[in-house]
């Protein structure tokens, strides 16, 4: 298991735009520019680019499901404090 993964994600604050979005990215819509579109932080001006990052420093629904995934893959809709994300693993 990685000890650090590199994510992207798209942050929103309403569950039907988060819907919105992940019926987009489902017709194969770019993550990324997706990402500039709706994204409500500041990661949205790099395609949503967290970087890499370690177990403990996502709050853990988000780390929960970002270790989930296998590189490339998109998650669902998971809800934090924060609001609604969809997350792409980079690696």
């Amino acid at each position: 298991m990685a000890d650090k993964i590199r994510c992207a994600h798209i942050l929103v604050e309403k569950l039907s735009t988060a819907q919105e979005v992940l019926d987009k990215l489902n017709s194969g819509e770019s993550f990324a520019k997706l990402a500039e579109q709706y994204s409500l932080d500041g990661t949205r001006k790099r395609g949503g680019d967290l970087g890499f990052f370690g177990r403990g420093m996502m709050v853990k629904p988000f780390e929960n499901a970002a270790f989930a995934l296998e590189k490339g893959q998109i998650s669902g809709i998971v809800k934090t404090e924060f609001g609604y994300h969809i997350i792409k693993r980079i690696a």
